[in-house]
This record gives structure tokens, sequence and C-alpha cells, in this order.
């Protein structure tokens, strides 16, 4: 319900402000809360079946051809940011944080979404939904490519750790030394 009725300089300033906050707000908050918060498979992050392990993405939205347009807020945040852009190393432990960040990350995009009625305090109905538009628009391509890239880095885990038990396995008893 609209409360304010300003000038457009004053909205159009005040919308700018207020998303600009929103973005740095949710990056904050989803910052501050303990990495056990993200686990890849806890229920909000793990991949559902009709996602066909993050595939579905690439099939319908071709994720694979744009995801490296995307640009990549964790190194914005010093020595607490991570980015997620490419992967960086193979080692398990650079892995599993991947896997955590980019639940981070995708968190970070819902919560960027969810205020949007905010605006409506001040602007009317129409542009209420515009401002829904544009939330999706900036976040729906981060959310989407976290959930193509995250199964995809758990199928190469799972087999590197497959490979790496292979190796370490003994030999067939009675097989040549």
């Amino acid at each position: 319900m609209r409360v304010l009725h300003l000038p457009a300089l004053w909205n159009a300033a005040l919308i700018a402000l207020l998303w600009t906050g929103i973005h740095l707000g949710a990056a904050y908050l989803c910052l501050r809360l303990p990495d056990r918060f993200f686990r890849p498979d806890s229920p909000l992050f793990r991949t559902r079946g009709l996602e066909r392990n993050g595939q579905i993405y690439d099939t319908l939205l071709r994720v694979s051809r744009w995801k490296e347009l995307l640009p990549d807020g964790g190194g914005l945040s010093g020595r607490k940011g991570f980015r997620k852009k490419r992967l960086e190393s193979l080692e398990p432990e650079y892995l599993d944080r991947f896997m955590m960040e980019s639940a981070r990350g995708e968190l970070t995009h819902w919560l960027a979404i969810l205020p949007f009625p905010v605006f409506g305090l001040f602007l009317p109905p129409l542009a209420v939904w515009l401002m829904l538009l544009y939330a999706l628009l900036a976040n729906l391509p981060c959310i989407i490519a976290q959930r193509y890239n995250r199964p995809r880095v758990a199928r190469y885990m799972r087999l590197s750790r497959e490979r790496a038990a292979r190796a370490q396995a003994p030999s067939h008893p009675g097989a040549p030394s």
C-alpha cells in the first residue's frame, strides 16, 4: 500500500539506494551466518530430481553458454569472500568449500528477491511489479548458475573419491605383486 508520494527523481534515487542496500544486506547477512547453514545436501540446496543433476538448466536455458558472463561478487567481501566463477583447485577441501559457498551465494540471491514488496510503500502497483521483474532478472541467473554448478562439482568429487579409494584398495588375492 503506497504511503509516500514522492517526485520521480526522489523515487529513482530511493529505488537505487534500496536495491543497493538490499543486495549488500543479503550478502552481509549470508556472510555472517555460520557455515553449517550452507550444507549442499540440506533440503534448501540439494538437487531435485527434476533438475536432472543440473542438466535441465543447460537443456532449457543454455546456462553453460552465459554463466561466465555473470558477475562474481565473491571477491568483493575481502578475505571472507570466495570466488565461484570457475574452479581454482581440484583439492577435496577446496571443492567442499566451493560447494558450501555456492549454497551461500544461492541463498544470498534468494534473499535479495524477497524484499521487493517494500517498493509498494512509495511506488504505484505497476512499478512494484516492475521491481519484482528486476529482482528476478538480476538474481535468478545467479541462482540457476549455482544450481547448475553444484551437482557437476559433486559428481566430480564423487568420482575423485572413488578413484582414490580404488588406488588405495589392496590388489586381488593371488594377483602377482
